[in-house]
């Protein structure tokens, strides 16, 4: 499989946010990439409050523009499902021909540390954690702290879900982060952490890891770097950690890779 990637702005103006997957699209496609991964929240901003019916014309538009360019995607947005007209945190993922795989919805939502959380938790539902197969390979969705488990903003226990999807026989997970920063101490701590998780769980789940995340704005580094890591906890591509960056590799989803 071949992947491509953008770390790309993620703001509260959709067609600002179309723009950018727009660009990462053309990338892709240029590169002649399988599948193509955009950040948390990358359509609708990362935000509960949004414009349904606009996100709604822009997933057609996006999908479109995939479909044409012979491109899949796992895509990151908020999305309210006509079927229980409810709001979840989503990576939404459609093959090369447009085919809609289904969605992966961010079970670790945050939250603050209280006997009643305050936070993103009472805003998105969340669905069981799955496994589909894209192009024969059996592939995972996570959404930011669905890999890490922060301490500091996770009110219930860390269930380990790269553990389960290998358990369940992913052998790709694709990472949307839209994490928060700030450009002091903590934020480089935050890195820190979470490079030493993304390293660590795919070394322990013994799979892939692609990860992509937020670069708004520019002039912070990310809260997470961007990239593809290795089965063995090595990364074969990573991405500088500010601005719009866009990366592809090649994935053999049982021994190497070659970016």
């Amino acid at each position: 499989m071949r992947v491509a990637g953008a770390q790309i702005p993620v703001l509260t103006e959709i067609k600002a946010n179309v723009a950018a997957i727009e660009r990462a699209i053309d990338y892709a496609a240029g590169e002649h990439a399988d599948v193509l991964l955009t950040p948390e929240g990358s359509l609708s901003g990362y935000t509960p409050e949004f414009d349904s019916d606009a996100v709604n014309q822009a997933l057609e538009r996006i999908t479109k523009k995939a479909r044409e360019a012979n491109l899949g995607l796992a895509l990151g947005t908020c999305f309210v499902e006509l079927e229980d007209g409810l709001c979840y945190n989503q990576i939404r993922f459609y093959d090369k021909h447009g085919e809609y795989l289904g969605f992966h919805s961010k079970t670790l939502r945050c939250g603050t540390l209280e006997d009643q959380p305050k936070g993103e938790i009472n805003h998105y539902s969340a669905t069981p954690l799955s496994v589909r197969s894209m192009g024969g390979i059996s592939i995972g969705g996570l959404i930011c702290n669905d890999l890490w488990a922060n301490p500091a903003c996770t009110p219930m226990p860390d269930p380990h879900l790269t553990q389960q999807l290998t358990q369940m026989g992913a052998k790709i997970i694709f990472h949307a982060v839209n994490g928060g920063r700030s450009g002091n101490e903590w934020s480089e701590v935050n890195w820190r952490f979470h490079e030493s998780n993304l390293r660590m769980r795919a070394r322990s789940g013994r799979l892939w890891i692609v990860t992509v995340d937020n670069c708004h704005p520019p002039e912070w580094p990310c809260s997470s770097p961007s990239g593809v890591v290795r089965p063995n906890g090595d990364w074969v591509v990573q991405t500088r950690p500010k601005g719009e960056q866009f990366f592809v590799c090649d994935i053999e989803a049982e021994e190497g890779a070659n970016a």
